[in-house]
Parts: C-alpha cells; sequence; structure tokens
C-alpha cells in the first residue's frame, strides 16, 4: 500500500533510539523527509545514518533537548528551513524513572510533566502554522498504555502521560478541519527501555534473568510476544499518511491485546 507521503516533511521528537527512532525510520522508507532529534551526539548520529539508510528522501539531524522549549522551537525551525516546510510531526519521550510513590521526588513530578507534556505542547504550538499550511498536516503522540490501566512500579508515567491524552483530544478538535491529531498507546516493545525494566527486576531479584522477563511480560498478552518497535513505526506511519485521512481525536493501543479496557 501506498501511503501517499513520499516527499512530505516529518519531523520527530527524541528520536535517537526506541519507539522514536522506529517511527522516523518508518516515515524515512515511506520516502518522506525525516528530522530527528537528541541529546547525545553519538546516539544521533547513529540513528541518523539509520534512518539514511531506510529511507529514499532527505534526513536532518538537530541535537535538542525536548525539555528546553527554546530546543523544541529552534528544531521546528530547522526542519522547516531544511525541508520547504512541514507535513506531519510525531512526539516521542524517554519514559520517566521508575519507582513507587513514596520514593518518588517531587522533583521528579515536575522533570516528567516537561519531558512527557510540555515537550508535546511546545511542539505543537511551534509546529501548527506549517502543519495548517501543509494541507495534509498530521500530528502523532506516542504515549503508553499506561493511559488506560497503570503499571505497577511506574506512578510517573502512569500519572502524567494521561495528560498527553487530553491534550490530543482537545487538539483534534481546535486543528480540525486542517490538522489530524492522534495518539498512541504502545504496549511492551522490545526497545532499551523495556530492556532497563527487566534488568532492573533482575537486579532486585523479582526475576531469575533476562528470559524469564520476557516470558512474563508476554503471558497476559493475546498474542503472546512482546512487539517489535517497527510494529509500532509502521501505525505511526500510517497514522501520518493520506490512507487514515478520516481518522482523528483517536487515541490506539498497540499492546498485542493487552489492554482489557
Amino acid at each position: 500500500m501506498d501511503f501517499g507521503i513520499a516527499g512530505d516533511s516529518a519531523l520527530v521528537t527524541a528520536s535517537s533510539s526506541g519507539l522514536g527512532l522506529a517511527s522516523a525510520i518508518a516515515l524515512a522508507e515511506e520516502g518522506a523527509n525525516v528530522a530527528i532529534c537528541s541529546r547525545d551526539d553519538a546516539r544521533l548520529a547513529a540513528a541518523e545514518k539509520r534512518v539514511d539508510q531506510a529511507g529514499r528522501g532527505d534526513v536532518l539531524a538537530v541535537e535538542a533537548d525536548i525539555t528546553d522549549p527554546d530546543h523544541v522551537k529552534a528544531f521546528v525551525e530547522q526542519t522547516v528551513a531544511e525541508f520547504g516546510g512541514l507535513d506531519h510531526v510525531v512526539t516521542s519521550a524517554g519514559g520517566p524513572p521508575s519507582g513507587p510513590f513514596l520514593d518518588t521526588l517531587e522533583r521528579d513530578w515536575y522533570a516528567a510533566y516537561d519531558m512527557l507534556v510540555m515537550s508535546a505542547v511546545w511542539t505543537a504550538k511551534a509546529a501548527q502554522p506549517h502543519l495548517e499550511q501543509s494541507g495534509a498536516g498530521t500530528f502523532v503522540a506516542i504515549t503508553s498504555l499506561s493511559v488506560r490501566e497503570p503499571v505497577e512500579g511506574l506512578v510517573l508515567s502512569n500519572s502524567v502521560r494521561k495528560a498527553v491524552i487530553g491534550l490530543v483530544k482537545t487538539l483534534s478538535r481546535e486543528f480540525a478541519p486542517k490538522i489530524r491529531v492522534n495518539a498512541v498507546l504502545p504496549g511492551a516493545h522490545e526497545t532499551a527501555r523495556f530492556t532497563e525494566l527487566i534488568e532492573q527486576g533482575v537486579e532486585r531479584g523479582d526475576l531469575a534473568d533476562y528470559e524469564e522477563g520476557l516470558e512474563n511480560w508476554a503471558e497476559d498478552i493475546p498474542l503472546n510476544r512482546i512487539g517489535d518497535p517497527r510494529e509500532l513505526g509502521d501505525v505511526v506511519a500510517f497514522l501520518s499518511s493520506e490512507r487514515s485521512s478520516y481518522v482523528t481525536g483517536v487515541s490506539l493501543p498497540i499492546d498485542g491485546g493487552k489492554l482489557r479496557s
């Protein structure tokens, strides 16, 4: 299926690894010009190479901290200057520290809010006029299944990410009809963040090894396996494409059927 976005311009935040990188690669494979960003020079360079090898369009790699509004605005402006416009935005962010409520400091809450919520707010505000001008503008926020069902030990993610869903639903109406706004709710995908959570379980003695962690995560998933980041990226590319032209305001789980709600 031709997604019809070849030659379009796309921007993906926090995209040097994980689901952000998977989304950037999927968009590049569809022929879009893709801008990626990261705070880490080495990881950014490696990601730029992977996105470039995957696609037919151009790649722009920008060092940027998505918790800094000036960095976010500059990232959007550089993308528009490089590609001559902006058609698609995908917001991604690393997961905040894990842990129970009583071990979480007040500053952790503020940091998580900036990383997960305000980064999306700043990106949407900077990108909106360009997306509106596009004629085919899309905005996709990568969040988590925890906005529907809390995940044990992830109080920050469970609590703060819900605000992104409220933002997405609101923007889907305020930005309509020229910009479509959706969210994806990833379940367990084998990313660095996922590996870190399993390794923490092994260190605590809750798991014997990594393989047991994989089995434990998969046992309550109807498809009986952990997701490949590519599977998430492909859905993001679809939601960014003209093939989903009547879809907006949706929060779509990509979790192998794990959610019961």
